[in-house]
Protein backbone atom coordinates (compact mmCIF):
# COMPACT_ATOMS: atom_id res chain seq x y z
CA UNK A 1 0.00 0.00 0.00
CA UNK A 2 1.21 3.33 -0.53
CA UNK A 3 1.24 6.18 1.89
CA UNK A 4 -0.30 8.68 -0.10
CA UNK A 5 -3.31 6.24 0.06
CA UNK A 6 -3.57 5.46 3.66
CA UNK A 7 -4.87 8.40 6.19
CA UNK A 8 -2.04 8.35 9.00
CA UNK A 9 -2.42 11.47 10.86
CA UNK A 10 0.68 12.16 12.85
CA UNK A 11 1.34 14.73 15.85
CA UNK A 12 4.43 16.49 16.10
CA UNK A 13 3.30 17.36 19.33
CA UNK A 14 2.10 14.62 22.33
CA UNK A 15 -1.22 15.97 23.51
CA UNK A 16 -1.81 17.17 26.99
CA UNK A 17 -4.21 14.06 28.02
CA UNK A 18 -1.70 11.81 27.29
CA UNK A 19 0.28 10.63 30.35
CA UNK A 20 0.74 6.85 29.38
CA UNK A 21 3.66 6.13 26.71
CA UNK A 22 0.99 3.78 24.33
CA UNK A 23 -1.44 7.18 24.89
CA UNK A 24 1.05 9.33 23.53
CA UNK A 25 2.12 6.81 20.57
CA UNK A 26 -0.93 5.78 19.90
CA UNK A 27 -2.33 9.58 18.86
CA UNK A 28 0.99 10.77 17.59
CA UNK A 29 1.06 7.97 15.34
CA UNK A 30 -2.10 8.82 13.99
CA UNK A 31 -3.70 5.06 15.31
CA UNK A 32 -6.58 6.50 17.06
CA UNK A 33 -8.30 9.56 17.77
CA UNK A 34 -10.72 10.63 21.08
CA UNK A 35 -13.96 11.36 20.70
CA UNK A 36 -15.00 11.36 24.18
CA UNK A 37 -13.49 10.81 27.23
CA UNK A 38 -13.03 7.05 27.92
CA UNK A 39 -14.19 6.50 24.11
CA UNK A 40 -11.94 6.42 20.85
CA UNK A 41 -12.12 5.73 16.76
CA UNK A 42 -9.46 3.34 15.60
CA UNK A 43 -8.02 4.96 12.77
CA UNK A 44 -6.95 2.91 9.40
CA UNK A 45 -3.46 1.80 11.21
CA UNK A 46 -4.43 1.46 14.52
CA UNK A 47 -7.46 -1.02 12.66
CA UNK A 48 -4.52 -3.07 11.30
CA UNK A 49 -2.83 -3.63 14.42
CA UNK A 50 -6.11 -3.99 16.46
CA UNK A 51 -7.19 -6.91 13.46
CA UNK A 52 -3.54 -8.23 14.12
CA UNK A 53 -4.78 -8.77 17.62
CA UNK A 54 -7.89 -10.68 16.56
CA UNK A 55 -6.38 -12.60 13.99
CA UNK A 56 -4.11 -14.32 16.70
CA UNK A 57 -6.90 -14.40 19.37
CA UNK A 58 -9.24 -16.15 16.34
CA UNK A 59 -6.52 -18.32 15.95
CA UNK A 60 -5.88 -19.58 18.78
CA UNK A 61 -9.62 -19.90 20.09
CA UNK A 62 -10.18 -22.03 17.18
CA UNK A 63 -7.10 -24.30 17.80
CA UNK A 64 -8.83 -24.84 21.31
CA UNK A 65 -11.68 -25.99 20.28
CA UNK A 66 -13.85 -22.71 20.76
CA UNK A 67 -16.37 -22.15 18.52
CA UNK A 68 -17.15 -18.14 17.78
CA UNK A 69 -20.87 -16.69 17.53
CA UNK A 70 -21.87 -12.92 18.46
CA UNK A 71 -23.85 -11.65 20.51
CA UNK A 72 -25.82 -8.47 20.76
CA UNK A 73 -24.22 -5.35 22.67
CA UNK A 74 -27.55 -4.22 24.21
CA UNK A 75 -28.67 -7.00 26.67
CA UNK A 76 -32.30 -7.10 28.53
CA UNK A 77 -32.59 -6.18 31.94
CA UNK A 78 -34.58 -9.22 33.28
CA UNK A 79 -31.71 -11.05 32.43
CA UNK A 80 -29.32 -9.36 34.98
CA UNK A 81 -32.46 -9.11 37.56
CA UNK A 82 -32.46 -13.02 37.14
CA UNK A 83 -28.63 -13.28 37.82
CA UNK A 84 -29.00 -11.26 40.77
CA UNK A 85 -26.64 -8.34 39.13
CA UNK A 86 -28.61 -6.05 38.43
CA UNK A 87 -28.23 -4.28 41.27
CA UNK A 88 -24.73 -5.79 42.41
CA UNK A 89 -22.95 -4.75 39.25
CA UNK A 90 -22.93 -1.01 40.48
CA UNK A 91 -23.10 1.74 38.63
CA UNK A 92 -20.46 0.67 35.48
CA UNK A 93 -23.27 -1.16 34.32
CA UNK A 94 -24.74 1.27 31.67
CA UNK A 95 -28.63 0.89 31.89
CA UNK A 96 -30.82 2.73 29.50
CA UNK A 97 -34.87 2.35 28.18
CA UNK A 98 -36.48 1.43 24.66
CA UNK A 99 -39.46 3.66 23.81
CA UNK A 100 -41.48 1.07 25.86
CA UNK A 101 -39.41 1.80 28.46
CA UNK A 102 -38.40 -1.74 28.94
CA UNK A 103 -34.85 -1.59 30.63
CA UNK A 104 -31.65 -2.67 29.26
CA UNK A 105 -27.88 -1.57 29.99
CA UNK A 106 -25.05 -2.32 27.24
CA UNK A 107 -22.64 -5.09 28.04
CA UNK A 108 -20.08 -4.79 29.90
CA UNK A 109 -19.68 -8.62 29.90
CA UNK A 110 -21.85 -11.68 28.62
CA UNK A 111 -22.47 -14.34 31.18
CA UNK A 112 -26.08 -14.10 31.54
CA UNK A 113 -26.82 -13.75 27.67
CA UNK A 114 -24.94 -16.95 27.30
CA UNK A 115 -26.32 -18.78 29.97
CA UNK A 116 -30.13 -17.49 28.48
CA UNK A 117 -29.19 -19.26 24.93
CA UNK A 118 -27.18 -22.52 26.37
CA UNK A 119 -30.41 -22.92 28.58
CA UNK A 120 -32.61 -22.37 25.33
CA UNK A 121 -30.58 -24.59 23.05
CA UNK A 122 -28.43 -26.97 24.88
CA UNK A 123 -30.72 -30.07 26.66
CA UNK A 124 -28.49 -33.18 27.16
CA UNK A 125 -25.46 -34.18 28.10
CA UNK A 126 -24.60 -35.57 24.85
CA UNK A 127 -23.86 -32.08 23.64
CA UNK A 128 -21.31 -31.17 26.56
CA UNK A 129 -18.61 -30.03 27.02
CA UNK A 130 -19.08 -26.96 24.58
CA UNK A 131 -16.72 -23.79 24.91
CA UNK A 132 -18.81 -20.61 23.08
CA UNK A 133 -16.37 -17.08 21.88
CA UNK A 134 -17.10 -13.65 20.45
CA UNK A 135 -14.67 -10.31 19.55
CA UNK A 136 -17.23 -8.00 20.82
CA UNK A 137 -17.49 -4.50 21.55
CA UNK A 138 -18.13 -4.16 25.65
CA UNK A 139 -18.95 -0.96 27.60
CA UNK A 140 -18.18 0.07 30.92
CA UNK A 141 -18.83 2.98 32.82
CA UNK A 142 -15.50 3.43 34.30
CA UNK A 143 -16.14 6.57 37.09
CA UNK A 144 -12.48 7.93 35.56
CA UNK A 145 -11.76 6.97 32.06
CA UNK A 146 -8.02 7.50 31.83
CA UNK A 147 -4.69 6.15 29.82
CA UNK A 148 -5.93 5.92 26.65
CA UNK A 149 -6.91 2.25 25.56
CA UNK A 150 -5.45 0.84 28.59
CA UNK A 151 -9.23 2.39 30.57
CA UNK A 152 -11.71 3.45 28.16
CA UNK A 153 -15.21 3.16 28.56
CA UNK A 154 -15.67 1.15 25.22
CA UNK A 155 -13.41 -1.49 24.24
CA UNK A 156 -13.05 -4.97 22.06
CA UNK A 157 -12.75 -7.91 24.12
CA UNK A 158 -12.45 -11.96 23.61
CA UNK A 159 -14.97 -13.42 25.77
CA UNK A 160 -15.92 -17.15 25.92
CA UNK A 161 -17.78 -19.39 28.02
CA UNK A 162 -17.34 -23.08 28.28
CA UNK A 163 -19.92 -25.13 29.51
CA UNK A 164 -19.80 -28.80 31.19
CA UNK A 165 -21.77 -31.90 33.26
CA UNK A 166 -18.51 -32.05 36.30
CA UNK A 167 -15.70 -30.19 37.51
CA UNK A 168 -13.62 -33.11 35.74
CA UNK A 169 -14.58 -31.38 32.54
CA UNK A 170 -14.41 -27.91 33.07
CA UNK A 171 -10.91 -28.69 34.56
CA UNK A 172 -9.82 -30.11 30.91
CA UNK A 173 -11.30 -26.66 29.50
CA UNK A 174 -9.67 -24.37 32.00
CA UNK A 175 -6.23 -25.72 31.09
CA UNK A 176 -6.62 -25.90 27.19
CA UNK A 177 -7.59 -22.27 27.57
CA UNK A 178 -4.51 -21.48 29.76
CA UNK A 179 -2.17 -22.77 27.18
CA UNK A 180 -4.28 -20.87 24.49
CA UNK A 181 -3.83 -17.47 26.23
CA UNK A 182 -0.20 -18.65 26.68
CA UNK A 183 0.37 -19.36 23.09
CA UNK A 184 -1.72 -16.32 21.95
CA UNK A 185 0.26 -13.65 24.07
CA UNK A 186 3.77 -15.44 23.11
CA UNK A 187 2.74 -15.30 19.02
CA UNK A 188 1.96 -11.35 19.68
CA UNK A 189 5.39 -10.99 20.72
CA UNK A 190 4.82 -9.88 24.59
CA UNK A 191 6.78 -10.50 27.81
CA UNK A 192 4.04 -11.98 30.55
CA UNK A 193 2.81 -13.79 32.96
CA UNK A 194 0.68 -16.24 34.35
CA UNK A 195 -0.63 -15.19 38.19
CA UNK A 196 -2.97 -16.42 40.22
CA UNK A 197 -5.99 -14.24 40.73
CA UNK A 198 -8.80 -13.09 42.77
CA UNK A 199 -12.25 -13.74 40.96
CA UNK A 200 -13.80 -10.45 41.93
CA UNK A 201 -17.32 -9.20 40.78
CA UNK A 202 -17.49 -12.34 37.66
CA UNK A 203 -17.62 -14.56 40.80
CA UNK A 204 -16.16 -18.76 41.35
CA UNK A 205 -13.70 -20.39 42.73
CA UNK A 206 -10.14 -20.58 41.05
CA UNK A 207 -8.74 -18.14 38.11
CA UNK A 208 -5.29 -16.89 36.49
CA UNK A 209 -4.61 -13.38 34.78
CA UNK A 210 -2.22 -12.62 32.17
CA UNK A 211 -0.02 -9.58 32.37
CA UNK A 212 2.37 -7.85 30.33
CA UNK A 213 5.17 -7.14 32.16
CA UNK A 214 5.52 -3.03 32.43
CA UNK A 215 6.22 -0.27 34.57
CA UNK A 216 3.35 1.67 34.00
CA UNK A 217 1.29 -1.29 35.12
CA UNK A 218 -1.97 -0.80 37.09
CA UNK A 219 -1.63 -3.96 38.69
CA UNK A 220 0.95 -5.62 41.03
CA UNK A 221 2.19 -9.17 40.46
CA UNK A 222 4.82 -11.40 43.03
CA UNK A 223 6.42 -13.88 41.44
CA UNK A 224 9.40 -16.09 42.89
CA UNK A 225 12.76 -15.78 42.08
CA UNK A 226 13.31 -19.46 42.13
CA UNK A 227 10.35 -21.54 40.99
CA UNK A 228 7.16 -20.60 39.09
CA UNK A 229 4.90 -19.41 41.53
CA UNK A 230 2.88 -15.94 40.93
CA UNK A 231 -0.34 -14.24 42.15
CA UNK A 232 -1.90 -11.16 41.47
CA UNK A 233 -1.03 -9.09 44.93
CA UNK A 234 -4.46 -9.40 46.10
CA UNK A 235 -4.10 -12.85 45.63
CA UNK A 236 -0.57 -13.64 46.90
CA UNK A 237 1.01 -15.54 49.64
CA UNK A 238 4.13 -15.83 51.78
CA UNK A 239 5.33 -18.48 53.64
CA UNK A 240 4.08 -18.03 56.92
CA UNK A 241 6.84 -16.25 59.21
CA UNK A 242 8.42 -18.17 62.54
CA UNK A 243 7.25 -17.52 65.98
CA UNK A 244 10.03 -15.32 67.45
CA UNK A 245 12.00 -16.78 70.29
CA UNK A 246 12.89 -13.79 72.67
CA UNK A 247 12.12 -14.28 76.48
CA UNK A 248 8.75 -12.36 76.92
CA UNK A 249 9.21 -9.36 79.20
CA UNK A 250 6.93 -8.26 81.44
CA UNK A 251 4.11 -5.84 79.79
CA UNK A 252 3.26 -2.33 81.05
CA UNK A 253 1.09 0.63 79.83
CA UNK A 254 3.23 3.34 78.87
CA UNK A 255 2.03 7.18 78.03
CA UNK A 256 2.49 8.18 74.65
CA UNK A 257 0.68 11.58 74.30
CA UNK A 258 -0.74 12.56 70.93
CA UNK A 259 0.99 9.46 69.32
CA UNK A 260 -2.24 8.27 66.73
CA UNK A 261 0.51 6.26 63.99
CA UNK A 262 2.71 2.86 63.95
CA UNK A 263 5.53 5.72 62.62
CA UNK A 264 5.24 7.77 65.62
CA UNK A 265 4.51 5.05 68.14
CA UNK A 266 7.44 2.85 67.47
CA UNK A 267 9.97 6.27 67.33
CA UNK A 268 8.30 7.82 70.40
CA UNK A 269 8.96 3.58 72.27
CA UNK A 270 12.14 3.58 70.56
CA UNK A 271 11.02 0.30 68.90
CA UNK A 272 10.66 -1.07 65.40
CA UNK A 273 7.36 -0.99 63.55
CA UNK A 274 7.48 -4.70 62.98
CA UNK A 275 7.16 -4.78 66.89
CA UNK A 276 3.60 -3.39 66.85
CA UNK A 277 0.17 -5.04 66.25
CA UNK A 278 -1.82 -2.30 64.56
CA UNK A 279 -5.59 -2.19 64.96
CA UNK A 280 -7.79 -1.55 61.80
CA UNK A 281 -11.44 -0.91 61.88
CA UNK A 282 -13.93 -2.35 59.01
CA UNK A 283 -17.29 -2.75 58.44
CA UNK A 284 -18.38 -5.59 56.40
CA UNK A 285 -21.91 -6.12 55.40
CA UNK A 286 -22.49 -3.12 58.24
CA UNK A 287 -21.09 -4.93 61.22
CA UNK A 288 -18.09 -3.21 62.76
CA UNK A 289 -14.54 -5.98 63.11
CA UNK A 290 -11.19 -5.23 64.33
CA UNK A 291 -8.41 -6.56 62.44
CA UNK A 292 -4.99 -7.17 63.75
CA UNK A 293 -1.91 -6.65 61.85
CA UNK A 294 2.26 -6.38 62.15
CA UNK A 295 3.40 -2.44 62.47
CA UNK A 296 5.05 -2.84 58.94
CA UNK A 297 2.18 -4.75 57.38
CA UNK A 298 -0.29 -3.67 54.65
CA UNK A 299 -4.42 -4.87 54.97
CA UNK A 300 -4.94 -6.59 52.10
CA UNK A 301 -8.96 -5.66 51.79
CA UNK A 302 -9.79 -8.63 48.99
CA UNK A 303 -8.30 -11.30 51.26
CA UNK A 304 -9.63 -9.39 54.73
CA UNK A 305 -13.33 -9.61 52.58
CA UNK A 306 -13.19 -13.35 51.92
CA UNK A 307 -11.76 -14.49 55.54
CA UNK A 308 -14.71 -12.53 56.70
CA UNK A 309 -17.16 -13.49 53.98
CA UNK A 310 -18.48 -10.13 53.14
CA UNK A 311 -19.92 -8.94 50.22
CA UNK A 312 -19.50 -5.64 51.59
CA UNK A 313 -16.06 -4.30 52.93
CA UNK A 314 -14.50 -1.05 53.62
CA UNK A 315 -12.39 0.53 56.67
CA UNK A 316 -14.45 2.06 59.17
CA UNK A 317 -14.77 5.78 59.38
CA UNK A 318 -13.26 7.52 62.33
CA UNK A 319 -16.49 8.42 63.94
CA UNK A 320 -18.08 4.59 63.76
CA UNK A 321 -14.38 3.62 64.54
CA UNK A 322 -14.85 5.75 68.03
CA UNK A 323 -18.83 4.43 68.40
CA UNK A 324 -17.81 0.98 68.01
CA UNK A 325 -14.92 1.06 70.56
CA UNK A 326 -15.62 4.11 72.81
CA UNK A 327 -11.67 4.80 72.00
CA UNK A 328 -9.83 7.22 70.05
CA UNK A 329 -8.16 6.81 66.92
CA UNK A 330 -4.72 5.72 67.54
CA UNK A 331 -5.48 3.79 71.16
CA UNK A 332 -7.65 0.84 70.01
CA UNK A 333 -6.11 -2.25 71.04
CA UNK A 334 -7.20 -6.06 71.31
CA UNK A 335 -6.28 -6.01 75.20
CA UNK A 336 -9.85 -5.91 77.10
CA UNK A 337 -11.57 -3.27 74.78
CA UNK A 338 -14.38 -1.51 76.49
CA UNK A 339 -16.83 -2.55 74.11
CA UNK A 340 -16.98 -6.03 72.34
CA UNK A 341 -15.80 -6.21 68.57
CA UNK A 342 -15.62 -9.08 67.09
CA UNK A 343 -11.34 -9.39 66.31
CA UNK A 344 -9.50 -11.41 63.29
CA UNK A 345 -5.31 -11.12 63.57
CA UNK A 346 -3.42 -11.89 60.62
CA UNK A 347 -1.20 -14.64 60.79
CA UNK A 348 1.79 -13.06 61.37
CA UNK A 349 0.81 -10.48 64.24
CA UNK A 350 0.17 -13.93 66.07
CA UNK A 351 4.13 -14.48 65.78
CA UNK A 352 5.01 -11.17 67.65
CA UNK A 353 6.63 -11.52 70.48
CA UNK A 354 6.77 -8.52 73.24
CA UNK A 355 4.45 -6.33 71.46
CA UNK A 356 3.07 -3.00 71.29
CA UNK A 357 -0.40 -2.31 71.06
CA UNK A 358 -3.21 0.87 72.02
CA UNK A 359 -4.47 0.46 75.73
CA UNK A 360 -7.61 1.56 75.11
CA UNK A 361 -7.58 4.82 76.60
CA UNK A 362 -6.08 8.03 75.37
CA UNK A 363 -2.66 8.84 75.30
CA UNK A 364 -1.85 5.11 76.00
CA UNK A 365 -0.08 2.38 74.74
CA UNK A 366 0.62 -1.59 76.06
CA UNK A 367 4.58 -2.14 75.33
CA UNK A 368 5.72 -6.03 75.91
CA UNK A 369 2.17 -7.56 75.45
CA UNK A 370 2.70 -11.09 74.80
CA UNK A 371 -0.10 -13.69 73.46
CA UNK A 372 -2.21 -16.06 75.84
CA UNK A 373 0.08 -15.11 78.58
CA UNK A 374 -1.42 -11.46 78.37
CA UNK A 375 -4.49 -11.37 75.93
CA UNK A 376 -6.08 -14.40 74.11
CA UNK A 377 -4.95 -15.25 70.67
CA UNK A 378 -8.22 -14.17 68.04
CA UNK A 379 -8.95 -16.40 64.86
CA UNK A 380 -5.97 -15.67 62.18
CA UNK A 381 -6.24 -15.25 58.65
CA UNK A 382 -4.29 -14.33 56.15
CA UNK A 383 -4.68 -10.60 55.80
CA UNK A 384 -1.71 -8.51 54.52
CA UNK A 385 -0.36 -7.84 51.32
CA UNK A 386 2.73 -9.49 50.62
CA UNK A 387 6.67 -7.61 50.09
CA UNK A 388 9.41 -8.07 47.82
CA UNK A 389 11.74 -10.38 49.97
CA UNK A 390 9.09 -12.22 51.45
CA UNK A 391 9.48 -16.15 51.30
CA UNK A 392 8.01 -18.29 48.67
CA UNK A 393 4.85 -20.01 49.74
CA UNK A 394 5.57 -22.96 47.19
CA UNK A 395 9.11 -23.56 47.85
CA UNK A 396 11.88 -23.58 50.50
CA UNK A 397 14.54 -21.78 48.59
CA UNK A 398 12.62 -18.84 47.06
CA UNK A 399 11.64 -15.50 47.82
CA UNK A 400 9.04 -13.08 46.03
CA UNK A 401 9.84 -10.34 43.82
CA UNK A 402 7.45 -7.49 43.40
CA UNK A 403 6.81 -6.56 39.46
CA UNK A 404 4.02 -3.88 37.59
CA UNK A 405 1.52 -5.67 35.05
CA UNK A 406 -1.13 -4.80 32.96
CA UNK A 407 -4.32 -7.16 32.67
CA UNK A 408 -4.40 -8.65 29.59
CA UNK A 409 -6.32 -11.51 29.83
CA UNK A 410 -8.23 -13.92 32.71
CA UNK A 411 -9.59 -17.36 32.78
CA UNK A 412 -12.20 -18.24 35.52
CA UNK A 413 -13.95 -21.23 36.71
CA UNK A 414 -17.25 -19.99 37.67
CA UNK A 415 -18.27 -23.42 38.82
CA UNK A 416 -22.08 -23.61 39.46
CA UNK A 417 -23.30 -19.38 40.18
CA UNK A 418 -24.84 -18.74 37.19
CA UNK A 419 -26.10 -22.17 35.60
CA UNK A 420 -27.54 -22.26 39.37
CA UNK A 421 -29.05 -18.85 39.30
CA UNK A 422 -30.21 -19.25 35.64
CA UNK A 423 -31.54 -22.53 35.55
CA UNK A 424 -29.15 -24.30 33.29
CA UNK A 425 -29.94 -27.79 33.16
CA UNK A 426 -29.61 -30.66 30.82
CA UNK A 427 -30.83 -34.58 30.95
CA UNK A 428 -27.75 -36.44 32.29
CA UNK A 429 -27.07 -39.97 31.53
CA UNK A 430 -30.01 -41.40 33.92
CA UNK A 431 -32.59 -39.03 32.25
CA UNK A 432 -32.62 -36.94 34.88
CA UNK A 433 -31.85 -32.81 35.50
CA UNK A 434 -28.66 -32.13 36.38
CA UNK A 435 -27.16 -28.49 36.71
CA UNK A 436 -23.81 -27.34 34.38
CA UNK A 437 -20.88 -26.25 35.62
CA UNK A 438 -19.44 -22.78 33.71
CA UNK A 439 -15.56 -21.60 32.76
CA UNK A 440 -15.37 -18.06 31.40
CA UNK A 441 -12.26 -16.98 29.29
CA UNK A 442 -11.41 -13.11 28.34
CA UNK A 443 -8.71 -11.23 26.34
CA UNK A 444 -8.92 -7.28 26.17
CA UNK A 445 -8.13 -7.18 22.50
CA UNK A 446 -7.78 -3.18 22.31
CA UNK A 447 -5.79 -2.97 25.35
CA UNK A 448 -3.32 -5.46 24.58
CA UNK A 449 -2.68 -3.31 21.51
CA UNK A 450 -1.45 -0.34 24.70
CA UNK A 451 -0.33 -2.71 26.82
CA UNK A 452 2.19 -4.24 23.68
CA UNK A 453 3.41 -0.25 22.83
CA UNK A 454 3.84 0.27 26.86
CA UNK A 455 6.73 -2.58 26.51
CA UNK A 456 7.63 -1.73 23.17
CA UNK A 457 8.95 2.14 22.11
CA UNK A 458 12.17 4.02 22.21
CA UNK A 459 12.42 7.72 21.95
CA UNK A 460 11.63 8.01 18.57
CA UNK A 461 8.02 6.07 18.81
CA UNK A 462 6.85 2.48 18.43
CA UNK A 463 8.56 -0.75 18.17
CA UNK A 464 5.58 -3.32 16.81
CA UNK A 465 6.30 -7.04 17.79
CA UNK A 466 6.19 -8.38 14.04
CA UNK A 467 2.92 -10.10 14.32
CA UNK A 468 1.14 -6.81 15.75
CA UNK A 469 2.36 -4.23 12.99
CA UNK A 470 -0.02 -2.76 10.75
CA UNK A 471 2.65 -3.60 8.44
CA UNK A 472 5.96 -5.83 7.89
CA UNK A 473 7.69 -3.93 5.99
CA UNK A 474 8.18 0.12 4.80
CA UNK A 475 9.83 1.47 2.32
CA UNK A 476 11.08 4.96 1.94
CA UNK A 477 11.08 6.47 -1.69
CA UNK A 478 13.44 9.58 -1.23
CA UNK A 479 12.21 11.79 -3.82
CA UNK A 480 9.99 9.42 -6.03
CA UNK A 481 8.53 12.31 -7.68
CA UNK A 482 11.56 13.63 -9.40
CA UNK A 483 13.32 10.57 -9.65
CA UNK A 484 11.08 7.96 -12.09
CA UNK A 485 14.32 5.08 -11.31
CA UNK A 486 13.28 5.92 -7.89
CA UNK A 487 9.50 5.16 -8.06
CA UNK A 488 10.31 2.14 -10.23
CA UNK A 489 12.27 0.32 -8.13
CA UNK A 490 10.57 1.21 -5.15
CA UNK A 491 7.03 -0.17 -6.55
CA UNK A 492 8.79 -2.91 -8.19
CA UNK A 493 10.03 -4.16 -4.87
CA UNK A 494 7.36 -3.19 -2.39
CA UNK A 495 5.34 -5.51 -5.21
CA UNK A 496 7.88 -8.26 -5.24
CA UNK A 497 7.64 -8.44 -1.40
CA UNK A 498 3.96 -8.17 -1.35
CA UNK A 499 3.96 -11.37 -3.60
CA UNK A 500 6.42 -13.16 -1.32
CA UNK A 501 4.26 -12.60 1.61
CA UNK A 502 4.78 -9.38 3.00
CA UNK A 503 2.27 -6.72 4.02
CA UNK A 504 4.62 -3.24 3.13
CA UNK A 505 3.96 0.18 3.47
CA UNK A 506 5.36 2.38 0.25
CA UNK A 507 6.14 6.07 1.52
CA UNK A 508 5.72 8.02 -2.18
CA UNK A 509 4.79 11.43 -0.08
CA UNK A 510 6.30 14.45 -1.26
CA UNK A 511 7.67 14.75 1.95
CA UNK A 512 11.62 15.87 3.20
CA UNK A 513 13.68 12.16 3.77
CA UNK A 514 13.96 12.94 7.42
CA UNK A 515 10.46 13.32 7.43
CA UNK A 516 9.65 10.06 6.19
CA UNK A 517 12.24 7.75 8.06
CA UNK A 518 10.53 10.38 11.47
CA UNK A 519 7.00 8.73 10.59
CA UNK A 520 8.27 5.15 9.69
CA UNK A 521 10.09 5.40 13.25
CA UNK A 522 7.28 6.64 14.78
CA UNK A 523 4.48 4.10 13.66
CA UNK A 524 7.39 1.45 14.26
CA UNK A 525 7.32 -1.08 11.03
CA UNK A 526 9.86 -3.96 11.71
CA UNK A 527 11.70 -2.91 8.23
CA UNK A 528 12.15 -0.04 6.72
CA UNK A 529 13.82 -0.08 3.35
CA UNK A 530 15.25 2.64 1.66
CA UNK A 531 15.59 3.57 -2.30
CA UNK A 532 17.08 6.35 -3.54
CA UNK A 533 19.60 6.96 -6.63
CA UNK A 534 22.60 6.74 -4.12
CA UNK A 535 21.69 3.27 -3.45
CA UNK A 536 20.53 2.25 -7.17
CA UNK A 537 23.60 3.22 -8.18
CA UNK A 538 25.36 0.40 -6.12
CA UNK A 539 22.51 -2.33 -6.44
CA UNK A 540 21.76 -2.70 -3.42
CA UNK A 541 18.84 -2.02 -1.10
CA UNK A 542 19.44 -0.13 2.57
CA UNK A 543 18.09 -2.21 5.06
CA UNK A 544 17.60 -1.00 8.66
CA UNK A 545 15.52 -2.96 11.23
CA UNK A 546 13.57 -0.80 13.65
CA UNK A 547 15.65 -2.18 16.30
CA UNK A 548 18.91 -1.64 14.95
CA UNK A 549 21.31 1.25 14.64
CA UNK A 550 23.01 0.92 12.01
CA UNK A 551 22.19 0.96 8.05
CA UNK A 552 22.91 -2.88 6.39
CA UNK A 553 23.65 -2.51 2.66
CA UNK A 554 22.24 -5.69 0.72
CA UNK A 555 21.42 -6.97 -2.53
CA UNK A 556 17.79 -8.56 -3.65
CA UNK A 557 18.59 -11.77 -2.48
CA UNK A 558 20.63 -10.96 0.86
CA UNK A 559 17.18 -9.04 1.82
CA UNK A 560 15.17 -11.82 0.79
CA UNK A 561 17.30 -14.10 2.87
CA UNK A 562 17.80 -11.74 5.89
CA UNK A 563 13.39 -10.67 5.81
CA UNK A 564 12.63 -14.73 6.18
CA UNK A 565 14.55 -15.08 8.73
CA UNK A 566 13.72 -12.39 10.80
CA UNK A 567 10.25 -12.60 10.10
CA UNK A 568 10.12 -16.31 10.63
CA UNK A 569 12.07 -15.17 14.57
CA UNK A 570 9.23 -12.51 14.74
Amino acid sequence: MRASQIFIPTLKETPAEAELISHQLLLRGGFIRRLASGLYTWMPLGLRVLRQVERVVREEMNRSGAQELLMPVVQPAELWQESGRWEEYGPELLRLQDRHHRDFCLGPTYEEVISDLVRREIHSYRQLPVNFYQIQTKFRDEIRPRFGLMRGREFIMKDAYSFHMDHASLEATYQSMYEAYQRTFTRLGLNFRAVEADNGVIGGKRSHEFHVLADSGEDAIASCHHCDYAANLEKARSRPAPAETETPRAAERVRTPGIHTVAGQAEHLGISTAKIVKTILVVADGKTVMLLLRGDDELNLVKAGHALDARDLRIASPEEAVSATGVPLGFIGPKEPPLPVPILADQRALSVVNFSTGANAEDLHWIHLNWDRDLPRPPAADLRNVRAGDACPHCAEGTLGIRRGIEVGHVFQLGERYSKRMGITVLDETGRDATVTMGCYGIGVSRVVAAAVEQHFDDRGILWPMALAPFAVGIVAINARKSPEVAAAAQGLHDRLEAAGYSVLLDDREERPGVQFATMDLIGLPHRIVVSDKVLAQDVWEYRARRATENMLLDETQLMDHLRKEHFRG
